[in-house]
This record gives C-alpha cells, structure tokens and sequence, in this order.
C-alpha cells in the first residue's frame, strides 16, 4: 500500500490540474472547485486500500467531472431548467460518459491569476490559493490561522461567489498580467510568512504553511523562469527558512538570529537560494523581493553573527524601502541601523517612523524599541517596553521570549 505522505504529496500536486481541466469544460469555477475537493476526499478514502491508479490525473478528472455533472443538475433542478441546459450540453445528461481529456498544460499560472483576482480582498485571495491550487482542505486553512472552520468555509463560498459575480474568466489576463503576477507574489509571500511565524498558538512556525508557499513559489518560477522578482521571491523563502531548525531550543524557546547554532542551517537550501538571487542580480533590474533575498543572503554567508555585514543590510534597507515603504520594511531598516551604527542611531529613526500603532507591525515596534532601550542602558524603559510588546504578541513563544527579557531587564 502507498505511503499517506506518497498520496498527499501526489494529490496537492494534482489537485489545480484537475480543477483547470473542470473549469476549462464547464466555465464554472466554484462548481469545479467543490467537484474537485470531493474528486480529492475520494481519493483519499481509497487510495490507502486500493493503491494509486496508474493514471492517477485521469482518475481524478473522471470522479470529478462525474461530481460536477451531479451538482450542475442538482442546481439546475433546483432552477427548473435542467431541460434547457440538456438540450444545449448533451453531456450533462450522461453522467457515464467520457471525462474530458486531460490537457497537456500545466493550468497552475491561470488558476492562481484567478484566485489572486483583484475583486477579492487579500485574506480572501490566500484562501482560495490554498484551498484550489494548494490543495488544502477547509479545516486545514482554518487551523492553519487559528480561524473556526465554519467562518473558514463561509469566506472561501463568499469569495467563489464574488468571482462568479465579477465575470472572472479563465483566461490569461492582457492589460494587466504585470499587476495580477504581482498580486500572486504578494498571495504566496504572506502564506510564506504566516507559516514562518505563525499570528498565534503555542509554536513559533507552521512549516506544513511555508512548505507550501515555497512549493507554489517553485510552480511559479518554473512557469514563469524569466521573472527575476519571482526568482527573488523563492530565493528569499528558501534562504530566511532554511534557518527553520535553530529558531527555537529544546524547550521551544524563541532563539534570535544572532545566537542561532549556524553549522545547523541548510546548506542545500542556502546554496539554491544565493545561485538564485545571483542569477537574478546579473539583470541589475531590481525589484522589493530581489532587495529581501539580497539581505537574506548576507546573513546566510556570514560565518558568525559578528561577521555579518550590517551597514550593507542597512543600505539594502534604504532602497527597499524606496520601493516599498511599508511598516516591516520600515523596521527591519531601524534593526539595520541599530547594527551598522549604534542603538542611538536607530532610537531616533524609530522615533521619526512613528510606527508604534501601525497594526502590522505594533508587537514588533515595541520589542525593537524595548531592545534599543536596553542596548543604552534604560533598563527600567526597556522592561516596560517588553512588557507593552508582551502584551501585543499573540504567538505565544514570541510573547514568552518577551517577558523574559522584560524579567532579564529588573
């Protein structure tokens, strides 16, 4: 019998392409996405027992469609038309019939424009990518950001609904195929970053999530060799986890970058993420992710903490945030700062930045600032700084490492 991680890995690889074979046949994507799943959840009732069919695709495609047929003439029933739609597509009337065929395209790229449509707002966006071209299941993106399975599932149907009420087609998009390739990247970098520090629970990571936008990621760059921005984009996922084993101890303590074990990264993952963004580099056409990747592969060829080049990171910092001026990049510029030139230095920025109520970044501000406070020597400031970050922080082994340090200050 085939190993159930043999099978997982086999049906999430498959799932978008069965999915754009229903929604290249009937035109109806919440249709096909549901049809899917069911096509999925078959195959993995069966499949332990009766081992993975020779052509698995084809197997998939079939139960699917088959599913499809069954739920267009539920709805079409329950429209009272189901005559008119016969009459128009004889095939819906013989649910035996052949499955479509299995396309030789590889529909990944368009099943990601169309989760990542503009109509849709980003927590949206993230769903539908896990859900249609991660091959996730509901329960599993709801655990995945700490989120009840119903509510889950009810934005998954809203946002099915809002494409279907927007026209989407699957189709490649023209005048703004720069835009919606942008809009994938910004959907695979935030599912990267909630498994890399996960919003809450009791771990630090969920690196099921972050394997999956690095897998996604991957899709995307073999669809797409010629995008340096998309070549950033995964060097910089593999280079920031292949840090994954040292970022917390035995007791699952928060461990910082500079006192990480580095003999223990992954140098496998490390070499692929810096020949990448140095192939990207070479076009000296640089973009937000590139600028990320660049500062990743300097702390990955630092042999120590020590030997890191901070006024490099700092300078990398300051055309980043020439390009993206956002919250995160903002602060990760004052840590730059803080590094290269002195916590003074980097209390002043974060002073001008003024970022203490940003929502994205507020736990984050006041530990960096309880960490500047405590690299001049205003301990009693620092401890309530780490106390107010503490208080912020819903990942529990960031807000424990914070009332350490808040103890540490007394």
């Amino acid at each position: 019998m085939p190993p159930p991680d043999e099978i997982e890995h086999l049906l999430r690889t498959e799932a978008p392409q069965v999915l754009g074979a229903l929604v290249r046949r009937f035109s109806r994507f919440d249709t096909a996405e549901d049809a899917t799943q069911e096509a999925l959840l078959v195959a993995s009732r069966r499949w332990p027992e009766e081992g993975i069919p020779d052509e698995p695709r084809s197997w998939l495609i079939r139960v699917g469609y088959r599913r499809m047929v069954d739920l267009l003439r539920s709805e079409q029933a329950a429209r009272r038309r189901e005559q008119e739609v016969a009459q128009a597509d004889p095939a819906i009337v013989d649910p035996a019939g052949p499955a479509p065929q299995v396309a030789d395209q590889d529909d990944s790229l368009l099943l990601l424009f169309l989760c990542c449509h503009s109509a849709l707002s980003p927590p949206s966006q993230v769903a539908l990518t896990l859900r249609a071209v991660g091959g996730l299941t509901t329960a599993e993106i709801a655990r995945a950001y700490g989120a009840a399975e119903r509510s889950m599932s009810t934005r998954i149907s809203r946002a099915k609904q809002t494409l279907k009420d927007s026209g989407a087609r699957f189709t490649a998009p023209t005048d703004d195929q720069d835009e919606r390739i942008a809009a994938v990247m910004h959907v695979l970098y935030l599912i990267f970053n909630e498994g890399y520090t996960a919003t809450g629970g009791d771990r630090l990571s969920r690196t099921d999530l972050s394997a999956e936008a690095i897998r996604l990621t991957r899709t995307l760059h073999r669809l797409l060799p010629n995008d340096r921005e998309v070549a950033g984009l995964l060097a910089l996922m593999l280079l920031i986890v292949s840090r994954d084993a040292t970022r917390t101890d035995e007791q699952n303590h928060l461990v910082q970058l500079e006192d990480q074990d580095r003999s223990r990264w992954d140098q496998a993952l490390i070499a692929e993420g810096v020949a990448l963004i140095e192939g990207a580099w070479v076009h000296r056409q640089v973009g937000a992710y590139q600028l990320q990747a660049a500062v990743a592969a300097i702390h990955a060829r630092a042999k120590s903490a020590d030997e890191t080049d901070w006024p490099q990171i700092a300078a990398l910092y300051l055309w980043l945030e020439r390009l993206a001026p956002t919250a995160p990049i903002r602060l990760s510029r004052v840590v730059a700062v803080s590094k290269a030139f002195g916590p003074q230095r980097a209390l002043a920025l974060l002073d001008d930045l003024d970022l203490a109520e940003d929502p994205l970044v507020r736990h984050r501000a006041a530990a960096v600032r309880a960490h500047l406070l405590e690299a001049t020597g205003r301990r009693e400031e620092a401890r309530a700084a780490y106390l107010a970050a503490a208080e912020l922080a819903t990942n529990e082994v960031e807000r424990r490492y914070l009332l350490d340090r808040a103890s540490a200050s007394c």
